[in-house]
C-alpha cells in the first residue's frame, strides 16, 4: 500500500527544514513532492551524518545501509536505535524513526522522478560519507583542514552543487519540457548555484566548525600566509586571515551571480519555479553582504539574516515580478554588473 506523505512531507519537513520549507512550498505543484522528498531524505542522511555523539565508524555504516535503500538494493528493514536516542532535535529523531515511510514516498514515484532522486542522493552521501572519514579524530585540539581548493570545490559539489543539477533536470521533466533552452548551459549554472549556497554556509560557520575541529578553509591557502588551520581558533587572527576570506566571499558571490542567470533563463510563465529560486539567492545575498563585516572567526557571533529580511525578501520579489527590468536587478550581480549596472534607487 502506498504510504501517505502527508504528514512527512508537512509538518515534519518544516520542522527540520527551517527557512528552506518556505522554498519548497513555492515550487509547482508537479515538482513539489519529489524535491521535498529529495530533501526530506538528504536530512535523514545529515542527521545520521551529523549525530557527534555515536562514534563514527557507527555512523559510517548506517549511511551505508540507507545509501543501499535509497538505492533500491536490498529490501532488510532500516533501524536506527542507537542514533535516535541521541537526537536533541524531536524532528530529527522523527526523520529517523520513520525513514521506512520516507523510502516508501520514494518507491511510489514514478521511475523517472525515482532515477533522479537516488542519484542526487547518492552524490550527497558520498559528499557525508567523505566528510566523516576526513574529519576522524578531529577535535579543538586536533584541527583537520581540507587540503586544497580542489577539495573544497569538490565537496560543495558533492553535497550542494549536485543538488542544482538534480533540480534543473527534474523541472525540465515536469515544468518547462518543450521549451528550447540549452540544459548543458543550464545545468552548469545550476550546480555553481548550489556551491555558492553551500561556501556561503562553509564561510558563515568557520568559526563553529574550528571548535568541532574542522577547517574547510584550505590548508595550501591559509598556508602561504603563513597560518595554520589551528590559528584559526584565535578571533585575533582575523585580520591575518581576512583577505583570504574575502577571496572566497567573491568566488561564493560569482557562483550567485550564476544561479541568477540560471533563474533570469527559466520560462517567464514559470513564476512559482523563478521566485523558489530567487528567494534563497536574495537570502544568500544578504549573508554575504554580512559576512563582509562580520568578525568570522568569533565563535559567540553567528551571522544569520532575519525573519524580516526573508519577508521583504520574498514580497519584494512578488511585487516586482509584473515589471520584467525592474526584477531582474533584484538577483545578485558579478561584480563587473554591479559596477555597469548600479541600482539608483
Amino acid at each position: 500500500m502506498a504510504t501517505d506523505g502527508t504528514q512527512l512531507l508537512g509538518p515534519v519537513l518544516r520542522d527540520v527544514s527551517r527557512s528552506f520549507y518556505k522554498t519548497l512550498q513555492l515550487l509547482p505543484r508537479s515538482v513539489r513532492t519529489p524535491i521535498s522528498l529529495a530533501y526530506l531524505l538528504a536530512r535523514t542522511t545529515d542527521t545520521i551524518a551529523d549525530t557527534e555523539l555515536v562514534p563514527a565508524p557507527q555512523r559510517l555504516e548506517s549511511l551505508q545501509k540507507i545509501r543501499q535503500r535509497i538505492a533500491g538494493e536490498g529490501k532488510e528493514r532500516l533501524s536506527f536505535a542507537g542514533l535516535l536516542q541521541q537526537q536533541n532535535s524531536p524532528a530529527e529523531a522523527l526523520l529517523l524513526e520513520r525513514v521506512e515511510e520516507s523510502l516508501g514516498l520514494l518507491g511510489g514515484l514514478p521511475d523517472q522522478d525515482q532515477r533522479l532522486i537516488r542519484k542526487v542522493l547518492d552524490t550527497i552521501v558520498s559528499g557525508q560519507t567523505l566528510d566523516l572519514k576526513r574529519f576522524a579524530g578531529s577535535g579543538p585540539e586536533h584541527v583537520v583542514a581540507l587540503q586544497s581548493d580542489d577539495e573544497l570545490d569538490d565537496y560543495t559539489y558533492r553535497v550542494a552543487g549536485c543538488v542544482g543539477e538534480f533540480w534543473t533536470r527534474i523541472c525540465r521533466v515536469h515544468v518547462f519540457p518543450g521549451d528550447h533552452l540549452d540544459d548543458e548551459w543550464l545545468v552548469e549554472k545550476g550546480v555553481r548555484f548550489g556551491k555558492g549556497l553551500q561556501l556561503i554556509n562553509i564561510l558563515r560557520d568557520v568559526a563553529a566548525d574550528l571548535r568541532k575541529g574542522r577547517c574547510y578553509l584550505p590548508a595550501d591557502s591559509l598556508s602561504k600566509i603563513g597560518l595554520q588551520p589551528r590559528d584559526l581558533l584565535d578571533p585575533k587572527m582575523e585580520p591575518r586571515v581576512r583577505p583570504l576570506y574575502n577571496q572566497w566571499l567573491e568566488r561564493a558571490e560569482g557562483h550567485l551571480a550564476a544561479g541568477w542567470e540560471y533563474t533570469l533563463a527559466l520560462p517567464w510563465r514559470a513564476f512559482r519555479l523563478r521566485l523558489a529560486c530567487a528567494l534563497p539567492l536574495q537570502i544568500g545575498a544578504g549573508t554575504l553582504s554580512l559576512l563582509k563585516v562580520a568578525s568570522v572567526l568569533d565563535p559567540t557571533r553567528r551571522v544569520k539574516i532575519s525573519r524580516q529580511d526573508v519577508k521583504r525578501a520574498f514580497y519584494r520579489a512578488v511585487l516586482y515580478y509584473p515589471f520584467p527590468s525592474l526584477w531582474k536587478r533584484l538577483g545578485p550581480a558579478s561584480k563587473q554588473d554591479r559596477l555597469n549596472n548600479p541600482i539608483i534607487l
